[in-house]
């Protein structure tokens, strides 16, 4: 499958923000085993790319890894680079998509109006990253008049709301805090919750 392909069918993307660089590794593995199979790793993070390599080294092909909050070509560029197949932005900057798409990486910037998702797209992004997500209702009516966009909500997505997101016909889903808490200490009881987390999250999307 192409990376595209693998995001909008595996569809939960779990972000990494602010993890320790030693934790990171660990971190992935325990999504991994627990049913994540694309993993963001943010840019303004502690030592990202260092982050990227190692899991990409760990994972290999098991886990598709994406560079997060890129705000730059030139961090576009280092992050693909380090391993990272997939770029997203917090917001439309066509340097960015531009830079993503020539690197061969899937172009996924950030959005929330109709307008600046249809300008994203036609920049050249891939998949639109909706953030905030909103509701489930505003992407059902984003999605009317823009149905050739896919959308990926990102933010206050949980396993009680994410089955609602998933009938608006979003191809994928941004999954923070209400998946991986990097403020907490990782220890192998917290890997065993965040295993827990991932199969909670899985089993909310089955039919």
């Amino acid at each position: 499958m192409t990376v595209y392909q693998q995001i909008t069918t595996h569809k939960l993307i779990a972000i990494l923000r602010g993890a320790d660089p030693l934790d990171v590794v660990r971190i992935a593995t325990a999504l991994y085993e627990g049913g994540i199979r694309l993993l963001e790793i943010t840019m303004n993070s502690e030592a990202p790319l260092q982050a990227i390599e190692q899991v990409t080294h760990k994972l290999g092909d098991n886990m598709v890894i994406g560079a997060g909050t890129v705000l730059s070509a030139a961090m576009a560029a280092d992050a693909v680079s380090a391993g990272a197949r997939f770029i997203l932005s917090p917001v439309v900057d066509e340097r960015v998509i531009l830079a993503a798409k020539k690197l061969g990486a899937v172009s996924i910037p950030g959005a929330y109006t109709a307008t600046e998702i249809y300008t994203a797209h036609r920049a050249g992004g891939d998949i639109i990253k909706v953030f905030p997500s909103g509701s489930p209702a505003y992407i059902k009516d984003l999605r009317a008049p823009l149905p050739h966009i896919p959308l990926l909500p990102t933010g206050g997505i949980t396993p009680e709301n994410i089955g609602a997101y998933l009938k608006t016909g979003a191809v994928g889903f941004g999954i923070g805090s209400a998946l991986v808490n990097t403020k907490e200490q990782i220890t192998d009881a917290y890997l065993e919750t965040l295993k827990e987390n991932a199969r909670k999250f899985i089993r909310a999307m089955q039919p």
